[in-house]
């Protein structure tokens, strides 16, 4: 007898069952639509092995099951097939969301039940409440746009959840009927106010009840009678941050009063939540003493979130009076309902009254441009800012003192600056401190960018000590190679070092791993951040300052995804890692944190591989100086491999005409710009990392995720030296998570969908050098791994990879025949045909991004 893994019985035998049930919803045309489906699916799978075009497979299937109807009836009918798809692809995620518990062990490798029994068996439990007292962990949740399900499609995958979990047949049939009703796409881009209230959801649905929930089981594992330990005495370990409303980076829909709005939305956020607590705490806090309190509580909560007299000042007032009604519950009561009044303490303690940090980014190219204005007028515009040597910069940084007003400046951008500065103090007033103090400067170049916003900050009345924390961003390869001399210069630079010293000497850097590899390459992306995180610590550590990385991560492993949690267990003790500090976005908030048991368990990996780090990581350094040359030497291969491909004349045209890069902007799914420039002539520097990597995806290329890996270890081969990087790949945590994700990326290609191109004159030997490596790629990491197939140590993923990518193979063939066309028989479609084709691949693209849950 066959046996049956946990995720075919949790979710590939469920989906087939249910999958059964959109037949029979009463919609007209759907029957036709389901009924084909499945022979368009088997027509692409054998075409495919048949080494056919999806044109020649598109073409073939209408003359067998569609020759009475005209070209647009039929473009109708592969119109109705994106729309089915689209629904299958919700029901997946549905159960795979469902069987969460039944696919992951909650208590296993990773959990706060596991970290404890490892810390047991390792002598380390004594040290571990000290480690959990100094340990953080921040997610961050940003707006960029990786997510294409709209708000009512992400409830009904809630609701069908939990209409599976109880096997609720008639909940499930409504579900399905709700969703082949729902639009998917939205007429209007949304706004940053729209992106903020889809990010509030989170925070509000599962944020404020896992957040608690994962702290009191990290206070229970760590409580003895000897030492107590409460949820609310870990409140600070985690916290929340938020990118919508404020971050403008190439995004000119975000200004000073967007992020005003979005600060007042948290804030009213997060106190309906308390207000609701608050209510269901009096069902119960029902005893003398305590009723008149709890109703004085609610009542000045109430004036707080209407902004009347007598409300809350700030959380410490509120957390005050929860505190006296605590102590009465001990002294009078027994304790009874202690553990509610201590959970809703605990999320007080880690909300605030902001809920979730807001941070300010900016470009620095667009500070550049207020600080010319600012030195103008200082010199009457008889110099240049620009042309300053970087020694006359930085004094005239140090020394830069008087007011300067936002509207002395013409441009709007500019402007914004100085706005964001100037009411950013509004919101610390209002919110808290903490609710925003952090500025982030996007390609940051140097020392005097930093300076820069201190002196902006001088500028619109900010007085010393100033309130906020300056993050330098460092992204590309040659900037994160010069960083550690960047930071150098501004820790011995005695105005920055002593508001380091007003800061707590502490100092936050920001590594982007998504432009990293867009311009690095993979390997040499993700070697560079290593090694300029070791660089940074140790500078750091010399001048006294306890230094924060924050990690700018996307979904895939090309953009920093893949297996976050093991990346971060694998740095060594040369990385400071007192923290950690991801972004989180679009389908990777939906997919690792859109219910309360995936989100649970997420922040459990993270806080775990974090502190099992600061645990162990005396004991270790994470490679050898042997591994480091290693690693030095493949990186640099692949990065001149890479760099030889990025430079192909082809490289642009190939992305423009044979993937869907130019629709990203069509999507309605962020309000942030696709490109940089607003128009003219493509040019790399132009591309978002979300498009670039997006479209590589969308070709079921992944080139971002894998290229050049294959070519440098075949250096190796040749040489007889691969069991050298065998071994580095079984020694080495860094490096095998490198791999595994990269194999990740590589079990998510499929050649056959592109090999047409194989044959096209321009663009032929352009696609069998992607194909050679990806082929030379999967095979040397097989070698080096010890695998059978590529993720075979994940099976669970590998599983979930293989029967998302059949339910999407009809979309994707269906976006390629809708590109080949467009591109091949241009000058041959008349208006109706050339819009009907462009919305193909405009439709396709929404249900092959959320089937991948972390492409983009």
């Amino acid at each position: 007898m066959a046996s049956f893994t946990p995720f075919h019985t949790s979710v590939a035998l469920p989906y087939q069952l249910y999958n059964s049930l959109f037949l029979t919803l009463p919609f007209e045309t759907i029957y036709e639509t389901g009924t084909l489906l499945p022979l368009l699916s088997r027509a692409c799978e054998t075409g495919y092995e048949k080494k056919q075009s999806p044109a020649d497979i598109l073409n073939r299937f209408r003359k067998e099951h569609a020759a009475q109807t005209d070209e647009a009836a039929y473009h109708g009918l592969l119109f109705q097939f994106i729309q089915y798809v689209e629904r299958q692809v919700v029901l997946f995620d549905a159960l795979e969301d469902a069987a969460f518990a039944r696919l992951n062990d909650l208590d296993g490798e990773g959990t706060i039940p596991a970290l404890k029994d490892k810390a047991e068996f390792r002598q380390k439990l004594s040290e571990l409440p000290a480690q959990l007292r100094d340990f953080r962990l921040r997610i961050v949740l940003t707006a960029h746009p990786t997510q294409f399900y709209p708000g009512p499609v992400l409830g009904i995958i809630t609701d069908l959840d939990q209409a599976i979990q109880a096997n609720d047949l008639t909940a499930i049939n409504s579900l399905l009927m709700q969703l082949g009703k729902t639009p998917f796409i939205k007429a209007e881009k949304p706004t940053p106010l729209d992106e903020a209230t889809s990010l509030i959801w989170y925070l509000e649905n599962v944020f404020y009840h896992t957040v608690p929930y994962v702290l009191g089981r990290m206070a229970e594992a760590i409580t003895t009678l000897q030492q107590p330990v409460s949820p609310a005495d870990l409140s600070g370990m985690v916290q929340m941050g938020f990118w919508p409303g404020g971050d403008r980076d190439g995004n000119p829909y975000v200004n000073s009063s967007i992020t005003v709005q979005v600060a007042a939305q948290l804030r009213q956020a997060v106190l309906r939540s308390y207000r609701a607590d608050i209510r269901g705490l009096r069902r119960r806090l029902t005893f003398k003493h305590v009723e008149p309190r709890m109703a004085a509580v609610e009542l000045r909560l109430l004036r707080t979130i209407r902004a009347e007299k007598d409300a809350y000042r700030d959380s410490s007032e509120l957390l005050a009076e929860l505190d006296q009604v605590r102590d009465i519950l001990l002294a009078e009561h027994q304790g009874l309902f202690l553990d509610r009044l201590d959970e809703f303490r605990t999320r007080v303690r880690a909300f605030g009254f902001h809920f979730a940090a807001l941070d300010i980014r900016q470009d620095s190219r667009i500070h550049g441009r207020v600080m010319e204005a600012l030195y103008s007028g200082r010199t009457k515009g008889k110099v240049s800012y620009a042309k300053l040597s970087p020694g006359e910069r930085l004094s005239f940084l140090e020394q830069f003192r008087g007011s300067f007003q936002p509207a002395e400046l013409s441009e709007p951008v500019e402007r914004d600056v100085l706005e964001a500065l100037r009411d950013l103090r509004q919101i610390q007033k209002t919110n808290g401190e903490a609710a925003c103090q952090r500025y982030i400067i996007s390609n940051c170049r140097g020392a005097h960018n930093v300076l820069e916003v201190l002196a902006m900050a001088r500028a619109v009345g900010w007085k010393a000590p100033i309130p906020l924390d300056v993050v330098p961003l460092f992204e590309t390869v040659d900037d994160l190679q010069a960083a550690p001399e960047a930071m150098e210069s501004l820790y011995i630079n005695k105005t920055y070092r002593k508001h380091l010293g007003e800061r707590g000497m502490r100092q936050t850097i920001m590594l982007g791993f998504s432009d990293g590899t867009k311009d690095g390459g993979y390997l040499m992306a993700n070697w560079s951040i290593f090694r300029a995180k070791e660089a940074l610590t140790q500078v750091s550590r010399q001048h006294g300052v306890s230094v924060v990385f924050f990690d700018g991560r996307g979904g895939p492993p090309s953009r920093g995804g893949g297996n976050t949690h093991r990346f971060y267990a694998s740095q060594g003790n040369r990385i400071e890692s007192r923290e950690i500090q991801l972004t989180v976005q679009g389908q990777t908030i939906s997919s690792n944190f859109g219910t309360l048991r995936s989100a649970s368990y997420n922040l459990e990996q993270l806080l775990s591989a974090g502190i099992e780090q600061n645990l162990y990581s005396p004991e270790k350094e994470s490679l050898s100086e042997p591994q480091r040359l290693l690693m030095q030497d493949l990186a640099e291969r692949s990065f001149q491999y890479y760099q030889a491909f990025k430079q192909d004349p082809l490289f642009l045209p190939y992305l423009r005409d044979v993937g869907p890069l130019e629709y990203y902007g069509q999507t309605n799914i962020g309000s942030r710009p696709s490109r940089r420039s607003k128009g003219g002539e493509l040019k790399f520097e132009d591309l978002r990392a979300i498009p670039f990597v997006g479209t590589w995806s969308q070709l079921k290329q992944n080139v971002p995720g894998f290229y050049g890996i294959g070519y440098a270890m075949e250096h190796y081969e040749q040489a007889g030296r691969l069991d050298e990087v065998k071994a580095l790949y079984r020694d080495s945590a860094f490096f095998r998570t490198l791999a595994d994700n990269s194999m990740m990326a590589l079990s998510k290609c499929f050649f056959p969908l592109t090999r047409h191109l194989a044959r096209h004159p321009v663009y032929g030997e352009f696609w069998k050098g992607i194909h050679r490596e990806f082929e030379l790629s999967r095979r040397l990491l097989l070698a080096v791994s010890d695998l059978p197939e590529l993720m075979a140590n994940t099976p669970a993923n590998q599983a979930s990879v293989r029967l998302r990518e059949r339910i999407v193979l009809p979309l994707l063939t269906i976006q390629q025949y809708a590109l080949e066309r467009l591109r091949e028989e241009r000058d041959a479609l008349n208006p109706a045909q050339e819009k009907a084709l462009r919305q193909l691949v405009l439709r396709s693209m929404y249900g092959i991004i959320n089937a991948g849950r972390n492409s983009a």
